[in-house]
């Protein structure tokens, strides 16, 4: 327990006892001239109007509440079930940490459970964890599995994939010289296969919200074959949502299916705290990242749930630990749980579709327009690519500043081959009349 000194000879002594006369010793190593700032303050106002003032600020804000949203590129303006708020604020829920002590934690065990089971039948895996920092980070995670599992070190990395995952990857690695991160683009992969080939690491519906060949046909399951008859394993980062429409990863050949789960009810957040889902095959079990919690039955036979599987360093031994990362993100699982089990199979289905057919009508829609090109040679789910007149910055501006609507993703920052080119989001939130305001202010710029 801290001590707090309530005298001031109670104070000198202790700072005797660490060799010092004054407080201000304490900082003498930092520069003075970065020392106790002067800071411009306003005079002290009332409650009342430090209220207006930080209404007056948050009315500056562009958010997605009061303007139309055309923004993804891995985070999504969905609508979340009030039900979802008003559960996860229970306090046996929001308080709620790291279940060490099964008797006193089942209500937590039990929705992790529930969690990890509905991700495992969602993404057609074995098996799931729950659950991880973000989408980036189980995707690094997968492919730090595939490295320990093969004793190998070469990643395949498709191009497509989120650059945010891929920037991840290579902090994760960049320290250890044995790793071989390649990039590549999905006609190059075969040619790359090799036997220190690790894993192939792909995303679909890929960034630019197209559905990837190998997802399209049976001509999947031989990629999968391909890969596998190297002696790697294969990767698929995906779109939770996605699959309330599409088949899952385990139907052509994925042996780790990752991704983010910040659109099952996450809101935006400014970036966080969102939600990494990892699933994989049930022979990978010990090799896994973060925990699993199984379901039991205690010694008069009544069902109960426990951690199973806890593969961190803090948990076992330094030399079997396979990660550090762990169920950090507990609440955000929950979240997702409630999520699924309001929607059901029907409601996600539902979402995925208006998803599907609103980007449809506006990528239709903006294709008609004079000097607007959209990429439709491949089928998209509900993101896609336009190629602008105008850089896309300016595009933005305009449409924010004019329009109140918040435009795409600038691809040029990621990909320089890309530049004026935009990538257009729309989800079951945006209206038939906020789509035709979209393309309407885009004709306006021809």
């Amino acid at each position: 327990m801290s001590y707090i000194p309530h005298t001031e000879q109670e104070r000198q002594e202790m700072l005797a006892r660490i060799g010092v006369t004054r407080i201000e010793e304490l900082f003498s190593a930092i520069p003075e001239k970065f020392r106790f700032p002067r800071l411009n303050l306003p005079a002290p106002i009332t409650e009342m109007e430090a209220m207006w003032e930080l209404g007056a600020l948050a009315d500056v804000n562009a958010d997605v509440n009061h303007h139309a949203c055309f923004l993804g590129a891995g985070a999504y303006n969905h609508y979340i079930p009030s039900l979802i708020d008003h559960l996860i604020r229970r306090g046996e829920f929001f308080t709620a940490y790291t279940p060490y002590q099964p008797e006193v934690s089942q209500g937590t065990l039990q929705a992790i459970f529930e969690f990890q089971s509905m991700m495992s039948a969602l993404t057609g895996m074995d098996i799931s964890t729950a659950s991880h920092y973000d989408g980036a980070t189980a995707f690094a995670e997968a492919a730090l599995m595939a490295m320990a599992i093969t004793q190998r070190h070469k990643v395949i990395v498709m191009r497509s994939v989120h650059p945010h995952y891929r920037a991840v990857l290579r902090t994760y690695t960049q320290f250890n010289p044995k790793v071989h991160l390649v990039e590549s683009d999905y006609a190059g992969i075969d040619e790359l296969l090799d036997e220190d080939t690790a894993c192939v690491c792909v995303q679909n519906p890929n960034f630019f919200g197209q559905l990837e060949e190998f997802a399209l046909d049976e001509s999947g399951a031989a990629f999968a074959e391909r890969i596998h008859a190297a002696g790697a394993l294969f990767v698929v980062a995906t779109n939770p949502i996605a699959l309330g429409l599409f088949k899952p990863p385990s139907a052509y050949g994925a042996d780790v299916v990752v991704g983010e789960g910040q659109p099952l009810g996450i809101p935006l957040s400014f970036g966080g705290p969102y939600l990494g889902f990892f699933c994989t095959r049930r022979e990978f079990m010990r090799r896994i990242p973060g925990r699993i919690v199984g379901e039991t039955v205690d010694r008069e036979g009544r069902r109960g749930y426990v951690l199973t599987l806890k593969t961190r360093e803090q948990d076992i031994r330094r030399e079997k630990a396979t990660s550090n990362i762990c169920t950090n993100q507990g609440l955000m699982a929950l979240v997702a749980c409630i999520y699924l089990s309001v929607m059901g199979k029907s409601g996600l289905r539902q979402v995925a579709y208006l998803c599907h057919q609103k980007a449809h009508y506006a990528a239709d829609r903006i294709s008609k327009l004079s000097g607007w090109r959209v990429w439709n040679q491949q089928p998209f789910f509900h993101e896609f690519v336009v190629a602008c007149p105008l850089p896309v910055r300016e595009v933005n501006n305009y449409l924010l500043d004019e329009h109140d609507i918040i435009g795409g993703y600038d691809l040029g920052q990621d990909y320089p081959e890309l530049e004026n080119h935009m990538l257009l989001c729309c989800t079951e939130t945006n209206t038939r009349e906020e789509i035709d305001a979209l393309v309407d202010a885009l004709a306006a710029l021809e």
